[in-house]
C-alpha cells in the first residue's frame, strides 16, 4: 500500500523523535526500524531521512556525535535532547488528535 509522500513527510518527525527516544542511534539503524515498526509499509531513503535529522539538530532537538562501529567504520550517532523530548510529547498529542478525530469520523460512517 503506497502511503503518500504527504502522509510520510509529516510523519518523519514524530517517528525520528519516537526512535530516538529508545536510544541512540544512527542513520541506517533508524532506517530499519521505521520499516520494522511500519511492518515494512514505510520505505525511507537516506535522503529522505538525513535532511530530517539535521533540521531537528539545527533546532536542538537531537545531537549527534561521531563515533565507530563494530567495524571500525566512522558512524555519526544521534540521541534525543531534552527539547526533542518536550516535542516528541508535543508530537504524540497532535497525532493522537488527529488519530481520534478519524476514528470518530471513520466509525460513523461505517454506521450509516
Amino acid at each position: 500500500m503506497d502511503l503518500g509522500k504527504d502522509l510520510v513527510a509529516a510523519s518523519a518527525t514524530p517517528l525520528v523523535l519516537a526512535i530516538l527516544a529508545e536510544g541512540e542511534s544512527y542513520g541506517y539503524a533508524i532506517i530499519k526500524r521505521v520499516s520494522e515498526l511500519s511492518d515494512g509499509h514505510l520505505h525511507w531513503s537516506d535522503g529522505m531521512l538525513y535532511p530530517v535529522l539535521h533540521r531537528l539538530e539545527r533546532h536542538g532537538l537531537v545531537a549527534s556525535k561521531w563515533g565507530s562501529s563494530e567495524s571500525g567504520r566512522r558512524r555519526k550517532y544521534y540521541r534525543l535532547t531534552k527539547e526533542g523530548r518536550t516535542q516528541l510529547e508535543a508530537e504524540r498529542k497532535r497525532w493522537q488528535i488527529v488519530d481520534e478525530t478519524l476514528h470518530r469520523i471513520w466509525m460513523k460512517a461505517c454506521h450509516t
